[in-house]
C-alpha cells in the first residue's frame, strides 16, 4: 500500500526560473583551482554548471532531519532515513544557456521503483530535468536518487572493485571540508552529510564527511572537456558506487576510447572505483 501510495508521485511536474549571473559561475571556477577569465554575459555556460541555479530554497521550518527539504511535496515522502545522490544522465541535444540569460527548469518525476541490496531495503527515485532557454531546449537530465535503510550497528561497506589504470588523463584531489563546505554552499546543499562531522558519523553510520557525488560528476565531466577544449559535449553520465570521504587524496581520471568517446572515473585513496561514467563530444 506503501509503494502504491508513492507511486501516485510518478507524473507530477514543477518548473522555475533562473538567471544565469555570472558570480556562481566566478565561485565554481575558483573552488576548482582553475584560473579561467572572468565570466560574461553570452559566455556559454559550461556542461552540468547548471547546479549551481534554480536552487530549492525550503523554509527553515520545512528543514527535515537530515538537512535536505521535507519530502512529500514535489518528492515522494520516502520513509527510508538515508538519501544519496545515485548517478545522472544529460543528453546535450540543444544550444547551450549562456550567461546572462533566463532559463527555464521543468522537472518530473518518472518512477520510483523498490529495490533490495546487501545492506537492505532501497527506494529509488528518477527525476527529469528539461533545461531550456530563448533558443528553446538545451538539455535533458535524468537524476537517480536513493533512500536507503538506516545504519545497522557495525555496518561496514562493502569494498569496490579496483579502478582501471590505464588513464589517459589523471588529476589529484585533496577534498578538505572547506571544498566540501564552499560546494555545498554554491549549491545551496543542506545535506548534514557533507559538514556535519558528528551527524554523519553517528546517525547515518559512515566514517567521515562525503564528498558530493556531483561535486564528483563535474569533476569528471570538467576533466573530459578541458581536454577537448575545441568540442562540445554531447552526452555525459555518470553513476555512483562508493563513497569518497573528506581528507582522502582520490583522483579523477579519464580514458579516450577508440570511438572517440571519454571513459572517467573517480579512484578512491585505495584504487578502488569510486564512480564512473562516459562522456562523448562533437
Amino acid at each position: 500500500m506503501l509503494l502504491e501510495k508513492l507511486k501516485d508521485w510518478v507524473g507530477r511536474t514543477q518548473t522555475t526560473e533562473d538567471l544565469v549571473a555570472p558570480f556562481p559561475v566566478r565561485a565554481l571556477a575558483a573552488t576548482f583551482d582553475e584560473n579561467d577569465p572572468g565570466p560574461r554575459n553570452g559566455d556559454p555556460l559550461p556542461p552540468l554548471w547548471h547546479w549551481l541555479y534554480f536552487l530549492e530554497a525550503a523554509p527553515q521550518s520545512k528543514i527535515g532531519a537530515d538537512g535536505h527539504a521535507e519530502r512529500g511535496d514535489f518528492l515522494p515522502p520516502v520513509p527510508l532515513p538515508r538519501r544519496m545522490w545515485a548517478g545522472s544522465r544529460f543528453s546535450f541535444d540543444g544550444e547551450p544557456v549562456r550567461i546572462g540569460e533566463t532559463v527555464a527548469r521543468t522537472s518530473e518525476i518518472m518512477s520510483v521503483e523498490p529495490k533490495t541490496g546487501s545492506t537492505g531495503s532501497m527506494m529509488f527515485v528518477t527525476v527529469r530535468h528539461t533545461v531550456s532557454g530563448p533558443r528553446g531546449v538545451s538539455f535533458v537530465e535524468e537524476h537517480d536518487i536513493v533512500y536507503r535503510e538506516a545504519a545497522k550497528p557495525g555496518e561496514k561497506p562493502k569494498a569496490p572493485k579496483l579502478a582501471p589504470i590505464d588513464a589517459t588523463w589523471t588529476k589529484r584531489i585533496v577534498p578538505d571540508p572547506v571544498l566540501l563546505f564552499r560546494f555545498s554552499a554554491l549549491t545551496f546543499n543542506g545535506h548534514r552529510i557533507h559538514y556535519d562531522q558528528p551527524y554523519v558519523t553517528s546517525a547515518e553510520g559512515y566514517p567521515g564527511l562525503i564528498v558530493h557525488g556531483p561535486l564528483l560528476g563535474l569533476l569528471q565531466i570538467e576533466l573530459a572537456r578541458r581536454s577537448h577544449p575545441d568540442k562540445v559535449a554531447k552526452s555525459f553520465e555518470f553513476r555512483a558506487l562508493s563513497p569518497v570521504f573528506s581528507g582522502l587524496a582520490f583522483s579523477v581520471q579519464a580514458r579516450r576510447e577508440a570511438d572517440g568517446s571519454v571513459t572517467t572515473w573517480i579512484a578512491d585513496p585505495k584504487g578502488g572505483l569510486a564512480q564512473q561514467g562516459k562522456a562523448t563530444f562533437r
